[in-house]
């Protein structure tokens, strides 16, 4: 049997496939036992309109034409005052009155959902929680769900719970499964870890997506059906279209904005289709839930009054270590007081259910590391029943409440909304950036600790590298020595190991407080040296076996011993005065570099880049700039400045030409590729940044330009679609810095700036013309977000980048209301000329990107003779085209049996 290819391209009209029917008609086609079959999960391809390229001035952006209400974030941020007046018990929020016979006819149903969040390290490292808390909370879960089946939970992180499976027997985790068949237990969302929806690339996103449902499929033999993403600082389409594909059908949110969540509850569209801005159709739609208060911690999710919730949260009574700030405790509910408990309880559920469109109430019960000690199952399930069945014995009161699991509480909504014949809205667009009160802006975690985020994309490439060669020498190998077998030397199963840890590594990375920058020094220590060095090394022993491999025209001269060499590097020395060096800068110099930039129409167009300061507040009692917020000065951005003359390099050769500025706190280069094609239409601007002298700075970069964008400009969202961004006077500085995963652009009708960018940052454009990222951050003090410190751990920290100009089309400018904004079809073309595959009869398709080539293991670790192909096509906006057009040719209509000859 040869290797199978499970070749992976979805058309955006048929891209909702649920992989077991996949696999199902994969299984009639090739004969694969699905026992066999570990779970992978399929990378969606974006096809706008069946054409070659979508011209954006040919669509219609429709608006309402059916029952369904659509609305735009963006629309929704141009009409909200963001004003903050206080709402009373509710501060953020508003009154909720109700007349009490609402539920007369549809009873109010609450579902009581226990969870625990466990971060997968911040205060303490993902090891030390789980010795310390989490190996406990579930132990205790296993032993009270088992003793009573009105006990429900949710567990969200597969990287916890796959660590506690390996160390429990065969009896225990029968039961396990057992809970999971009964519907007690309940996986959610099912990644490795509850991933950061800014600062993650969509491959990460994706890796550590499948990394969880595979260990699902394998050893639970079940998918994940709802989402939980209750601490990410903020909320992506892209995460959720990821969901969608992999099956999911329902998701819950938290940390939005506190105006938008009050908007949200006047107009009762707290739970709403979340679509995708390219989508005109509901086949990218997926339920989403946003809880409407402060937090995900009970206080906060009974209903609108804290102090009186927090009363409902029985770990906080009297003489147990946690308490409740309102200073009134909550009470044993006895027969007593039973009576008023309830009806204080009840008034605050149906508060909160008046925010929404259906009688049916979700009530989260936990918070960080809850359930530790088997006594908070005691009193929270004894306190609770006693509630639950006066409100049994009380029909009168027309509600019903217990345990429950997301399934529940969806399954219950969509038969409400079902048999009322109602529809929820359908929303566009993203949740960034974040505010949780006040101006307290979180818009200062899409840059801290940049170097940690510019080592996860490069384990991240080298991980795509080494999937990829990998799978291939598993092939030659298999087709070199016959049908399933392996070479004598090359030792499979240790590479597949290594290669399994760095993809469950790079995954732990995409943690909410870990990619983000905002977990405790030693955490951050055990992230970089422990999981991402340690890994980058793995692979790229990994990497080296497998090329040699491959190249060897005689295999039998392969040799693991990687540290005799087996290919020779030709070098050569440059010529006399290849570099130059000069120091042509004045003293107190304000730093900038211009340059004149000429379009292929014959338009020139001038640019300027810029560095400055960025302080934080100074006055007493004022919160000031930390790991998550960005709070800066009434000052604003500062120019730098310098005492001393930098000096500056030119060099000039036959492959490139640069300029090197030496200041004292970064080194800054510009490089000109003499290159034909489109790699030579690009400037390469990098940077050597180091702010280890200075307390509480950050330093940013700025390009000024002549483009008259308005005060509209673009960002990407994970490196996979594009966002529309609105500069607002109304909102803070702050507000209007916008996480960059990949890219951002400015454009007017006849031209575009785009930059490319190696590493996630904060961007913003806060005048026309100008695009300006935050490079580094150095800050001495805690923003009261639990860190409880600075971030002072500052590194020699490197940035990379493309800028790119383009020509647009006469009338190229996109609509008022073009809810998707594209790239062009330059920056794929400058990051490669065209993508071969082996097997295939020709290269990819200019606008198809191999994302991965991911080989499978079977059940005891080892590579399975399945590998995963995962390709992306992406949708461009033809009013900017390169020229000369690339070579390649367009996936007009492609189909797999095109491309590949049908086996490796």
């Amino acid at each position: 049997m040869l290797m199978h290819v499970l070749f992976i391209y979805f058309k955006c009209q048929y891209f909702l496939i649920d992989y077991f029917n996949f696999f199902q008609a994969l299984d009639k086609k090739k004969n694969i036992t699905l026992q066999h079959l570990t779970f992978f999960f399929s990378l969606l391809l974006i096809n706008f309109i069946d054409q070659e390229c979508i011209n954006i001035n040919s669509v219609n952006f429709v608006r309402e034409k059916s029952k369904i209400s659509l609305f735009q974030l963006l629309d929704v941020y141009d009409l909200l005052p963001f004003d903050n007046p206080d709402g009373g018990a509710w501060k953020q929020g508003f009154e909720i009155s109700y007349r009490g016979d609402e539920w007369d006819q549809q009873p109010l149903e609450v579902f009581l959902v226990p969870h625990s969040h466990n971060d997968p390290g911040w205060l303490k490292t993902f090891d030390d929680y789980y010795q310390d808390q989490t190996r406990h909370i579930l132990d205790n879960m296993l032993t009270q769900l088992s003793l009573d089946d009105r006990k429900k939970m949710i567990w969200a992180e597969i990287s916890y719970f796959s660590k506690w499976w390996n160390g429990i027997d065969e009896q225990k985790r029968a039961m396990v499964k057992r809970l999971v068949k009964a519907g007690q237990l309940e996986l959610v969302t099912g990644g490795w870890v509850m991933p950061d929806e800014a600062n993650s690339h969509y491959f990460a996103l994706l890796d550590q997506l499948i990394e969880g449902h595979q260990w699902m499929q394998t050893h639970l033999g079940v998918k994940p059906s709802n989402g939980w993403a209750i601490d990410p600082f903020g909320h992506s389409p892209s995460m959720a279209y990821l969901l969608k594909g992999a099956g999911l059908r329902n998701m819950v949110v938290q940390r939005v904005h506190y105006a938008v969540k009050k908007h949200f509850a006047r107009q009762q569209t707290l739970e709403f289709l979340w679509r995708q801005s390219w989508d005109s159709s509901p086949r990218s739609d997926i339920t989403c839930h946003m809880m409407p208060f402060y937090s995900y911690d009970v206080p906060h999710t009974c209903g609108p009054n804290p102090a009186i919730c927090c009363q409902f949260d029985f770990h906080r009574l009297a003489g147990r270590r946690v308490y409740c700030p309102w200073k009134i405790p909550p009470q044993p509910i006895t027969e007593q007081n039973v009576q008023e408990r309830a009806l204080l309880l009840l008034d605050q559920y149906r508060q909160k259910s008046r925010l929404f469109r259906s009688p049916v109430l979700l009530v989260p019960l936990g918070d960080d590391f809850r359930y530790t000690e088997s006594s908070e199952w005691e009193v929270q399930s004894t306190n609770y029943q006693k509630l639950f069945d006066y409100f049994e014995q009380h029909p009168e009161l027309h509600v019903k409440a217990r345990f429950g699991t997301l399934s529940d509480y969806f399954g219950a909504l969509q038969r409400r909304l079902s048999s009322a014949g109602m529809s929820l809205p359908t929303l566009r667009g993203d949740f960034f950036t974040y505010a949780d009160r006040d101006d307290h802006y979180w818009s200062g975690y899409f840059t801290s600790r940049p170097f940690y985020k510019r080592l996860d994309r490069v384990l991240e490439a080298s991980l795509r590298a080494t999937e990829i060669l990998f799978s291939l020498t598993m092939a030659e190998i298999r087709r070199f020595h016959g049908d399933g077998l392996t070479a004598a030397g090359y030792p499979a199963r240790e590479h597949f190991q290594k290669l399994t840890e760095a993809r469950r590594n790079l995954a732990l990375f995409q943690h909410h407080d870990a990619v983000t920058g905002t977990a405790r020094d030693p955490v951050v220590i055990d992230y970089g040296n422990r999981w991402l060095f340690h890994s980058l090394m793995n692979l790229r022993q990994v990497l080296q076996s497998s090329a040699h491999w491959l190249l060897l025209f005689d295999k039998s001269q392969y040799h693991h011993d990687q540290s005799e060499y087996f290919l020779q590097m030709v070098t050569f020395d440059p010529p006399p005065n290849f570099c130059t060096f000069l120091n042509i800068c004045d003293y107190f110099l304000f730093c900038h570099i211009k340059f004149k930039l000429r379009l292929m129409s014959g338009l020139v167009r001038q640019l300027r880049v810029e560095f400055l300061w960025y302080g934080t507040r100074t006055r007493v009692n004022q919160d000031k700039s930390g790991a998550y917020l960005f709070l800066p000065g009434e000052e604003g951005a500062q120019p730098y400045s310098s005492s001393e003359a930098p000096l500056v390099r030119v060099s000039r050769g036959p492959i490139f030409s640069d300029i090197t500025s030496y200041f004292r706190h970064f080194t800054h280069t510009v490089r000109l590729f003499h290159m034909e094609g489109h790699a030579g239409k690009s400037l390469e601007v990098s940077n050597l940044v180091d702010i280890r002298s200075e307390n509480n700075r950050e330093l940013v970069m700025r390009f000024v330009s002549d483009v008259a964008n308005g005060n509209c400009f673009y960002s990407d969202l994970n490196g996979f679609q594009m966002q529309q961004r609105r500069t607002l006077a109304k909102l803070p500085l702050q507000a209007n810095f916008y996480p960059m995963t990949s890219s951002a652009f400015l454009q007017d009708s006849t031209s575009r700036v785009t930059l490319l960018s190696a590493q996630s940052q904060g961007v913003a454009s806060l005048r026309p013309g100008e695009l300006e990222l935050v490079l580094d951050r150095r800050l001495q003090q805690d923003d009261n977000r639990g860190l409880g410190q600075g971030v002072t751990d500052n590194k020699l920290t490197p940035s990379v980048y493309h800028l790119l100009l383009e020509d647009r089309r006469v009338g190229g400018a996109l609509p008022p209301n073009a809810p998707l904004p594209m790239t062009s079809t330059l920056p794929l073309a400058t990051a490669t000329e065209a993508q071969s595959l082996p097997a295939a009869r020709s290269s990819l398709p200019c606008d198809v990107h191999l994302l991965n080539m991911r080989t499978l293991d079977d059940e005891s670790g080892s590579p399975y003779q399945q590998v995963a192909l995962f390709l992306h096509r992406k949708g461009f906006d033809c009013n900017s085209a390169p020229h000369p057009p690339p070579t390649c040719k367009w996936s007009h209509k492609m189909r797999c049996t095109h491309l590949l000859s049908g086996t490796l």
